[in-house]
């Protein structure tokens, strides 16, 4: 076993070992370990994602826990890159994500393309997947409740710090049809959420990331392309993207400015530009 530092993936992961103990034995950590002839440390390190595992170790555990050999080539394939500094992962691999927003202590984004995920309505989660082909039409259903579930963390007493800084021109992408937009305007508008706009005409060059902070580990940045999910721990990239942030500080609307802008997307919107106000594109 090699104590390393600790990744969003490699915490993910050994949550999922931890439940897998939970679930298919009657053993705590430490019976565990004795069974195993480990330190009880040992488990709780490889548990928590805080040391890596060998290939002995986890055939070990997850016999342990019943499972066959499928299973432990399909854990160790994900198992394999969890310490690296950039992981790519599918689509399908939600669990990653899930797991590391709700351990955050703060959550920053930047949503160049659309409206981030942890502020949106189903309706409008349910036309963006079925925007492109990129999913099959049978797998949407869970995939939308799979990002409604997510957003339970910011109904907690402890939720993390949050800001959500959304280009305008995310607002004028229209997604579904008009109902659908003016109730993911009011849903963000009367959200409570810190919410901010940077302005149509403000170039920013990125196309959108987020930055997960933790209180006793290294931060995530993670993005989000059309296939893959990137998660980036390498500490240049971390400064990078703090200083990105920063920009954004100060070039996007103030909180009361960003819900004075919301509040006029949220009136119908019209099919027809006239001058007077934002339009669709």
């Amino acid at each position: 076993m090699t104590v390393t530092t600790s990744t969003a993936c490699s915490r993910a992961l050994g949550d999922e070992l931890r439940r897998l103990r939970e679930t298919c034995t009657d053993l705590g950590g430490a019976h565990m370990a004795m069974r195993l002839g480990w330190h009880p440390s040992k488990v709780t390190n490889i548990e928590k994602g805080k040391a890596r595992a060998s290939e002995i170790d986890l055939v070990q555990f997850l016999t342990m826990c019943d499972k066959d050999i499928d299973f432990f080539e399909n854990f160790r394939r994900r198992y394999k890159y969890a310490f690296d500094e950039y992981v790519v992962q599918v689509h399908e691999e939600l669990r990653t994500v899930a797991f590391a927003e709700s351990t955050a202590t703060t959550i920053t984004s930047y949503s160049a393309r659309g409206i981030p995920g942890l502020v949106q309505t189903p309706e409008y989660a349910d036309a963006l997947y079925r925007v492109g082909g990129f999913v099959a039409e049978e797998r949407i259903p869970n995939l939308v409740r799979f990002r409604i579930e997510r957003q339970a963390i910011l109904r907690r007493h402890d939720r993390p710090t949050c800001v959500f800084f959304v280009h305008e021109l995310a607002l004028r992408q229209k997604v579904g049809d008009n109902q659908i937009m003016e109730d993911q305007y009011a849903r963000m508008l009367f959200s409570g959420l810190d919410i901010r706009i940077v302005p149509a005409d403000v170039v920013v060059p990125s196309s959108g990331c987020v930055l997960w902070s933790y209180e006793k580990a290294a931060s995530v940045v993670y993005c989000e392309a059309d296939l893959v999910n990137v998660f980036v721990q390498d500490p240049g990239a971390i400064a990078r993207t703090r200083l990105l942030f920063d920009h954004l500080e100060q070039v996007a609307l103030d909180a009361g400015q960003s819900r004075t802008k919301l509040a006029e997307y949220v009136s119908p919107p019209r099919e027809e530009f006239d001058g007077r106000g934002p339009r669709l594109a």
